[in-house]
């Protein structure tokens, strides 16, 4: 069986956890499956950040936010459910915004097809593998992640937690995605696989965007 990763682990500054989940693997059991995938884009947010939920302040619904690091907070966006993780630190935390299906030996091919059936497209035909988790809400269905039965709760090494698989992507650090104008836009909060870029939720590397202006590379151990 694999091994979660302990809750130290999300009990860091949001921006590193983000970075450092890129590459992970999270497995949630469902039925006799672990549907898995790798997560290949996040985003960080802080407390004092405007475009956060926290910093819209405390309530019992975005109580996971203020927890400390490794407690889900999960919420509706777009008619789907939202996966986040607490960092360290009140009100901060990391969105996982898209992921690529995961096969090994423990989530097999049966567990991508189930993942493939959970989240079919528009006309009910089963998506393609490498579309299958890119978006926040797509990732959530095809891993039959929901928002009454996670948010608030610590991970179960029996049900649901992220593993280290020893991936270590080039990172790419771009701008978030969705923020209105006005509520910290500009922030460079958003961290890509690189390799894994073309089916995150915005592609960083896409025509017209230009290193060190829009986006740039991490160097690996930073």
């Amino acid at each position: 069986m694999p091994t979660a990763l302990p809750d130290c682990f999300f009990n860091r500054d949001a921006q590193v956890l983000a970075r450092d989940l890129l590459g992970k693997v999270i497995r949630h059991k469902v039925g006799e499956l672990w549907l898995a995938a790798r997560i290949i884009e996040t985003e960080a947010y802080y407390l004092a950040d405007k475009g956060s939920h926290a910093s819209l302040g405390y309530t019992e619904k975005r109580r996971a936010l203020f927890l400390d690091g490794g407690h889900i907070y999960m919420y509706y966006a777009r008619g789907g459910d939202s996966l986040n993780f607490s960092a360290q630190g009140p009100g901060n935390a990391v969105l996982i915004k898209s992921g690529m299906p995961w096969t090994d030996d423990v989530s097999d091919a049966n567990a991508l097809a189930q993942m493939q059936l959970n989240n079919p497209d528009a006309s009910g035909h089963l998506r393609d593998p490498q579309r299958l988790c890119a978006g926040q809400t797509l990732l959530c269905r095809a891993l039959g992640l929901k928002v009454p039965v996670w948010d608030g709760q610590r991970f179960d090494p029996e049900r649901l937690f992220v593993e280290d698989v020893g991936l270590e992507p080039r990172i790419i650090q771009t701008t978030r995605l969705g923020i209105p104008a006005g509520r910290d836009e500009h922030l460079m909060y958003r961290f890509v696989d690189a390799e894994q870029a073309r089916w995150c939720t915005r592609n960083p590397l896409r025509r017209g965007q230009v290193e060190g202006r829009d986006y740039f590379y991490l160097d690996q151990g930073n």
